[in-house]
């Protein structure tokens, strides 16, 4: 029986801890949270940060696994490279763990290798920032180089905005670096993508449904992709240049663009599996590749399937509440009852107390739907959606949610 060491043991790692299981794997999970959802799923539980390098590593050179893995973090994969580097195992190199998780050299990489990208400034301290704070032009983003989900994220309009952008942005660093780059507009994209020895498949084009300006939080995703074939091609291109420019070999990844009027231009990649549902719910649903299982098989050294079975569409949209304490929450039932609807799930409960949503952790649940296409998966998403209501304290209570 071959063993599969996974980082993480969160509701986000529970398809993969599940998946190699029902594939015949020994599953070893690691995760500083002996409460963890996924804790009690594994074979062997390790109660080690999947941010601990070296105790990642110690636990795995006693595990002997065949293969590790993390499915949609962005931290651990540098856990995940440094096992492969002292084990010998397939995946990441330390060097391409390193530019997927941090934005700076992720971008730097790009420029070096001619992929098309924003403009950017890296700012690790103040003392960079006021030497290239008139350098900037506006609008302009600014994000952490080491943290995710849309945490730390703001949109700059001008320059009096500059100084607290910095300091909101700055703090959600980790290292208290950030980069400023231009502010790209037009349809937002993200690819999927597996690479099988140096060969990247593209798997799915997902669109992207963010609250825009400051924050861009992702509210949802369908699939397939309704731009053009002409943009598509682009896109693709693009995605290649840009996940050879990191250098995956074997291995997952999470690709986002922008296609802007002068064509598609880079925003980040991951090199992992896509969150939010996309890649454990959507891709299966609109393809039919098994996009977990593919990523375990990579890990363990074998040769995915990766074959498209199907064509259909299929979308998730995440809730929107108002501010205040959560009463009730009526209609999820109902909302199942709609055709086409494969998920309705509440990550909010009686009591919570809802904020402005300001990265993805402040969103309520989501509801994943297939269908025939991906218009017709949109509409069964917020059809479901309108069945669903959440009663909150304060003065917007009692308004329904509804995906604006």
């Amino acid at each position: 029986m071959k063993k599969l060491l996974i980082l993480g043991a969160s509701v986000l790692q529970l398809p993969a801890i599940r998946r190699a299981k029902e594939l015949g794997y020994y599953v070893g999970v690691v995760d500083m949270n002996p409460s963890a959802i996924g804790a009690q799923e594994a074979d062997e539980f390790f109660p080690i940060s999947t941010t601990d390098v070296v105790g990642v590593v110690k636990v795995a050179s006693e595990f002997k696994p065949d293969g590790v893995m993390t499915l949609a973090s962005d931290m651990p994969m540098r856990s995940v490279a440094e096992v492969c580097l002292v084990l010998g195992l397939p995946g990441i190199s330390v060097d391409t763990a390193y530019k997927a998780t941090n934005k700076a050299a992720m971008i730097q990489s790009f420029s070096d290798n001619g992929v098309a990208h924003p403009w950017y400034f890296t700012v690790p301290d103040e003392r960079t920032f006021d030497e290239v704070r008139r350098k900037i032009s506006f609008p302009c983003i600014i994000k952490p180089v080491d943290n995710a989900g849309s945490r730390g994220v703001v949109l700059v309009h001008e320059m009096s905005e500059l100084d607290t952008s910095y300091a909101y942005s700055r703090g959600h660093s980790r290292s208290g670096e950030v980069i400023i780059e231009e502010f790209l507009s037009g349809s937002e994209v993200s690819v999927e993508v597996m690479a099988v020895d140096g060969t990247v498949h593209i798997l799915a084009i997902t669109d992207k449904l963010t609250t825009g300006a400051p924050h861009f939080v992702e509210m949802g995703h369908s699939q397939p992709t309704r731009l053009n074939s002409d943009q598509v091609k682009d896109i693709e291109q693009l995605t290649k240049a840009a996940v050879c420019a990191i250098g995956i070999i074997n291995g997952p990844a999470h690709v986002e663009i922008m296609v802007t009027d002068q064509g598609a231009r880079m925003i980040e990649l991951g090199a992992r599996m896509g969150g939010d549902c996309i890649t454990t719910h959507l891709v299966p649903l609109s393809t039919g590749i098994d996009m977990v299982e593919a990523t375990i098989r990579v890990s363990c050294g074998e040769i995915p399937d990766i074959a498209k079975k199907f064509d259909k569409g299929s979308a998730i949209r995440y809730f929107r509440v108002p501010k205040g304490i959560i009463q009730e929450i009526l209609g999820t039932a109902a909302a199942t009852s709609i055709p086409g609807i494969r998920e309705v799930t509440i990550t909010r409960y009686v009591g919570d107390e809802m904020t402005d949503i300001q990265s993805s952790t402040d969103r309520a649940g989501y509801i994943v739907a297939q269908a025939s296409s991906a218009e017709e998966a949109i509409v069964s998403c917020e059809t479901a959606m309108e069945q669903v209501v959440f009663r909150v304290e304060g003065p917007l209570e009692n308004m329904k949610v509804q995906d604006e």
